[in-house]
């Protein structure tokens, strides 16, 4: 079986997509039946180990991603490679060229919904925007054989849009990439912390929905018992002086160790869909203070971290302290133990494979159907 992923959403510097493509990719070059193929923008026509690049537009300010204006070339490159399956990883040009070569060439199509494209944009553009967006989304993901959601929440609200069949696919975690044994002393040194106190974390881009302002309001009502380090590209750099930050992109071995060091994680996010770096902080050990919304609220289970109001930095605050009030560390091991159990990268890839050999065999499909 040939098996090809197609998506805009992969740059040097991007996050999840990528960071769950190449873990597929890796997983399922062990199987000698299978064959995988990525096609994703580039400066120009090319192709190196399964890697497909179409010459596509750099949009300005994007931390390198580019985006694809014409369907036609996406579509005929699909079909020049003959999958069996076609995965489309964006809601935009790729997508559409996803499910129309999987028409004309016979072969499955999965639409794999990773972000919340009609909150993201209402949040910024207003009621209107988000609606128009919800119609385009129930129309173009209607297009395919099945829709992958990572989260409940997500595959509900796909529902009330009208998209189906359905799957919640959660994505995974390198469990030796981050692992409590990576922890540093040497990072807290850098940062000139006393023993005595907290270190916090949190890591990924800058952008509204993260709400690094809720972040930097709790730093403030914490005071110098607790240390906040920021790490991402585009993270303020006018912070109280316990907080400390990195505003560039770091590489996924800088953050593993950062969160190894560190005794808890902060995410005030209040629009994600899985929440990679959460479940990334919890493989090293680390429990999480997170805004009870979204994939957080499912995500992080009971034990291994508190959930409190969304933008509310006083309840997070309150949260925070009250987690070092308890078992810190106990939490972070029972952390560990829950991304070891659920989302463990070979498990989650394998649950996967098997969704996809029903898809080109004709097996029934369930609307909101959890993976195993």
């Amino acid at each position: 079986m040939h098996i090809v992923d197609v998506t805009m959403f992969h740059a040097p510097a991007s996050g999840g997509v990528r960071t769950y493509l190449e873990a597929k990719h890796r997983v399922l070059a062990t199987r000698p039946d299978l064959r995988t193929s990525l096609l994703v923008p580039g400066g120009e026509r090319g192709s190196l180990g399964g890697v497909h690049t179409l010459p596509a537009t750099r949009i300005p300010l994007g931390q390198g991603y580019r985006f694809p204006l014409r369907r036609r070339p996406w579509r005929d490159a699909l079909m020049t490679m003959a999958p069996d399956l076609i995965e489309a990883g964006d809601p935009y040009v790729t997508a559409w060229a996803a499910a129309e070569a999987g028409q004309a060439l016979g072969v499955p199509t999965v639409g794999f919904f990773h972000s919340d494209l009609p909150r993201l944009m209402g949040d910024r553009f207003g009621t209107g925007v988000r609606q128009r967006l919800q119609r385009y989304v129930g129309d173009l993901y209607g297009h395919f054989d099945s829709v992958l959601a990572p989260c409940t929440a997500m595959a509900e609200r796909l529902a009330d849009w009208g998209v189906e069949p359905i799957r919640v696919q959660p994505l995974g975690v390198d469990l030796e990439a981050f692992h409590p044994g990576h922890r540093d002393p040497a990072v807290r040194e850098r940062l000139g912390l006393g023993d005595h106190q907290r270190l916090l974390i949190f890591a990924g881009r800058h952008s509204p929905e993260k709400h690094i302002d809720v972040l930097v309001d709790v730093m403030r009502q914490l005071g110098a018992d607790y240390h906040l380090l920021l790490m991402g590209p585009g993270m303020p750099t006018r912070v109280p002086s316990n907080v400390s930050v990195i505003p560039r992109y770091c590489p996924p071995d800088e953050i593993a160790t950062a969160l190894a060091s560190a005794d808890a994680m902060l995410h005030a996010g209040n629009r994600e869909t899985f929440g990679l770096v959460a479940q990334e902080a919890m493989a090293s050990g680390l429990p999480v203070v997170a805004a009870k919304a979204g994939a957080l609220k499912e995500y992080v289970p009971l034990g291994a971290g508190i959930l409190c109001r969304p933008r509310d930095a006083a309840d997070m605050a309150r949260s925070t302290r009250e987690l070092f009030l308890n078992d810190p560390k106990a939490m972070g091991r029972h952390a560990r133990r829950h991304v070891e159990r659920h989302f463990d990268w070979q498990r989650v890839i394998d649950d996967l494979l098997g969704h996809y050999r029903q898809l080109r065999h004709g097996g029934e499909r369930h609307v909101i159907s959890k993976n195993g």
